[in-house]
């Protein structure tokens, strides 16, 4: 198990990574495009990468799954996982989104133990109690997390912790670009389809940010945007896969710790693109998740 531990660690922690570019880039254009058109457009870049990625690893012909169903449950749910969280930051300030958002590997280590039969170590727990006070105290979460839009994000990370919990039930026979595959046309079919149930209403009698962010029409991108929006296919095929990857390798539990290593990109990024500097706090619970991480490694 520990050959399979160490590669799962290592795929977890270059997803987080790999997405954190995407919130950069979201982050940037989110005041003048929908989500629907984000996601749409990330979809669209992503596939021909994930049917060579397919193609290349186990052949085209695994996506023809016995376990089609769960393999489309997962997608619909990650679907969900993704949308409910980028309409939350739309209303609240992204730390305390992210802050809520970290419930996820609790929710996945405790899910694993009801849905898998996996058993959880006291030292595990304890590495993950940690690390969600590490992530408070790097983020400290204000009154704006009692904002209605902050109920979309523990959605976000309910759905994200289930669809992961599924990842590691279905690793023993599906690959984890299979899994990313349907993930990514569950976005391709569901953004669409969402905009276009959408396109009667008028975004002038709309107040809510995030109802705001559902709803906006579609706009043709400049050449910049458009390259941007189009990198984050590239990065959601890149991190969807590695994140499945992780999930499929090694126990939930032990894994899911490894999550908040995301909160250590997010100080980073404030400070090279957007000028933030980082708080003592973020230092401080910055320790603190080390910590969590080297004893989930230690113990597990």
């Amino acid at each position: 198990m520990q050959n399979r531990l160490l590669p799962a660690i290592a795929s977890l922690c270059l997803g987080v990574f790999v997405f954190s570019l995407q919130d950069v880039i979201l982050k940037a254009l989110s005041g003048a495009y929908p989500v629907t058109q984000a996601m749409t457009f990330r979809s669209i870049v992503a596939l021909p990468i994930l049917l060579v990625l397919v193609g290349s690893t186990v052949g085209l012909g695994a996506l023809r799954s016995n376990r089609m169903g769960l393999l489309a449950l997962r997608a619909v749910i990650s679907f969900g996982a993704y949308t409910t969280y980028y309409l939350a930051i739309a209303a609240i300030p992204l730390a305390d989104a992210v802050a809520l958002f970290f419930l996820a590997p609790l929710l996945i280590a405790l899910l694993a133990v009801f849905i898998l039969g996996e058993r959880i170590r006291w030292q595990t727990l304890t590495a993950l109690v940690l690390g969600l006070v590490g992530v408070l105290v790097t983020l400290r979460p204000g009154g704006g997390v009692f904002e209605w839009a902050s109920l979309l994000t523990i959605l976000s990370a309910t759905l994200y912790a289930i669809a992961q919990v599924l990842a590691r039930k279905l690793g023993s026979s599906e690959d984890a670009a299979v899994m990313t595959f349907f993930q990514n046309a569950a976005f391709l079919v569901g953004a669409p389809l969402i905009a276009l149930s959408l396109a009667g209403v008028d975004p002038a009698e709309i107040q809510h940010p995030s109802l705001a962010f559902l709803v906006r029409p579609w706009a043709w991108p400049s050449l910049i945007d458009l390259l941007m929006l189009g990198s984050c296919g590239v990065i959601a095929a890149a991190g969807m896969t590695l994140l499945s990857q992780g999930y499929r390798l090694a126990p939930a539990a032990k894994v899911s710790v490894f999550e908040y290593s995301a909160i250590l990109w997010a100080p980073l990024w404030g400070f090279l693109v957007f000028d933030d500097v980082p708080r003592l706090t973020t230092l401080a619970g910055a320790c603190l998740i080390g910590a969590a991480g080297y004893l989930a490694l230690r113990r597990t």
